[in-house]
């Protein structure tokens, strides 16, 4: 059965006028349920993760500073959230939705988590909308407690995976694959173990070329046993911070390639929603439950 981890605490309220669509974290498990693609049984709802497993990827002081809210103003401002006790509560529990997941993926072959994708967040600091980073720590999380030997991070978000690349940096356990937007955000970026920059108004078919030809190769070369896939429809032509231009469909496709290979290749996938800023809600809710209603359709 695939499992989905949510919680109400996933549309944390923000201030009237905040850019981020919160909405979504709402709209998308109610798409899925309206259409039949799932029932409440596929859902589970995390509870707040244990404090080790953050310390294990983030600093000691940083998490401190983080959960007794004494970021400074502009630490605060990087995250591009107003900081409060809610919204850090709310990072803990997408964190161990994403480490339970890996848990029901090593069952099940393949588990989503409704939100998750953090991979702007650092060791030391958070940005980009991202204060933990989940992939990471449930990477770690699996790292030590021995259940797989290598990781592959597929970051096809169309922002650079610049936190999880700075976290991994130094862990030949984990290779960090980040495909995104050339001259978009971040800037400057980390360098992952492998980046793939396109061109502003990157369409379909170049950037499926571009990654048919790569993960395979790189599934043969790195032989990991387990995949974290960050999953951002910011790679959308309509989207606002996104700078490429693909379709739903193509969007589709992309998710098509990654679970295929994985599933071809017998690897575990988490995967988590990362980005998504188009203006219609409805076009972000679409394309992010594409990759729900094909996990569905190749592993079930």
């Amino acid at each position: 059965m695939l499992k989905i981890a949510w919680s109400p605490v996933y549309s944390h309220p923000l201030p009237s006028g905040h850019r981020f669509p919160m909405e979504k974290y709402t709209l998308l498990p109610e798409q899925l349920l309206y259409e039949g693609t799932v029932t409440d049984e596929n859902f589970f709802a995390p509870p707040p993760l244990e404090t080790r497993y953050i310390t294990n990827t983030h600093t000691p002081d940083y998490w401190h500073r983080l959960s007794t809210l004494q970021l400074t103003p502009k630490e605060a401002r990087k995250t591009g959230f107003p900081l409060s006790a809610g919204l850090v509560h709310r990072e803990i529990v997408i964190a161990n939705g994403t480490v339970l997941a890996a848990h029901f993926a090593l069952e099940h072959g393949v588990a989503m988590n409704i939100a998750g994708g953090t991979h702007h967040a650092f060791t030391g600091h958070g940005e980009g909308f991202c204060l933990l980073n989940d992939m990471a720590i449930a990477a770690n999380y699996l790292l030590g407690k021995g259940l797989v030997r290598k990781v592959l991070v597929v970051d096809l978000d169309v922002h650079q995976g610049n936190g999880t690349a700075e976290i991994f940096r130094d862990e030949p356990r984990v290779f960090t694959f980040s495909m995104h937007g050339a001259k978009n955000y971040p800037l400057p970026k980390e360098k992952s173990d492998l980046d793939v920059p396109l061109p502003d108004g990157t369409d379909d078919k170049a950037y499926l070329d571009i990654l048919r030809e790569t993960l395979p190769r790189l599934l043969d070369e790195q032989r990991p046993e387990f995949v974290f896939f960050q999953s951002g429809v910011d790679v959308l032509a309509s989207d606002k911070l996104g700078r490429l231009s693909m379709t739903i469909a193509g969007c589709r496709e992309r998710d098509r390639v990654v679970y295929e290979l994985c599933r071809r290749h017998k690897l575990p996938v988490v995967v988590s929603m990362g980005g998504g800023y188009s203006e219609r809600v409805a076009d972000i809710v679409e394309a992010h439950a594409n990759t729900y209603r094909l996990a569905q359709e190749i592993f079930f």
